[in-house]
């Protein structure tokens, strides 16, 4: 039960971190437009990815302890980078455009492809950040932890899509992103002390 209320608290901070896609799906909402099928994909992706990270970690769990220790300092500074950046993101403002005019479904399908792959923050954070905080979890542990990285992405995509659309100018005040970054600031900070006290007392 902790292993999936990790991967869900993990996986739902990280996929609120990932602007690009978030403000798609936002715009898409807005304006009514394949709301399902942006969300659909864009969840079904995230569901992929997170699995494809954290078994590839479970697949070569042979590393040295060595190794785990310079992959952890890695991740620590990835995450020390990654809280640098949504510190700069709280003095910058969201805004979403609204128009009239609604695109075909294959242009969306292609469009809502390439903000999900062709963004790079959603291979770091699925494979780097969540494989690697799961690499030392038992295997029942790790299908938890990807179940409850994984419903945090359902959720959060179908609510952002459908609820956008309700709640359109409060989503798109700068306030509402100042408090979603300042949570995600806090989240990965307590993980990078977590990370820090698990080398330590594995070394002394």
């Amino acid at each position: 039960m902790e292993s999936l209320i990790l991967g869900f608290l993990t996986g739902g901070s990280l996929i609120l971190a990932i602007g690009p896609q978030n403000l798609f799906v936002i715009e898409q909402g807005l304006k009514r437009n394949f709301i399902f099928t942006v969300t659909t994909i864009c969840a079904f992706s995230d569901i992929l990815l997170i699995f494809l990270g954290i078994f590839i970690y479970h697949i070569f769990n042979f590393i040295s302890s060595e190794v785990e220790i310079i992959l952890n300092i890695v991740l620590i500074l990835f995450l020390v980078k990654f809280i640098k950046d949504k510190i700069e993101n709280l003095k910058k403002n969201h805004k979403v455009k609204q128009t009239k005019k609604l695109q075909d479904l294959k242009s969306i399908i292609l469009k809502t492809l390439g903000f999900t792959y062709l963004n790079p923050h959603v291979y770091s954070d699925t494979v780097f950040i969540l494989g690697n905080l799961s690499k030392n979890f038992t295997l029942l542990n790790k299908f938890n932890f990807a179940f409850g990285a994984s419903f945090a992405s359902i959720i959060f995509f179908y609510s952002l899509g459908y609820m956008s659309s309700l709640f359109a100018n409060f989503i798109k005040m700068r306030s509402t992103w100042k408090y979603i970054n300042t949570f995600i600031i806090g989240f990965m900070s307590v993980l990078v002390f977590y990370i820090i006290y698990d080398m330590y007392t594995r070394i002394f």
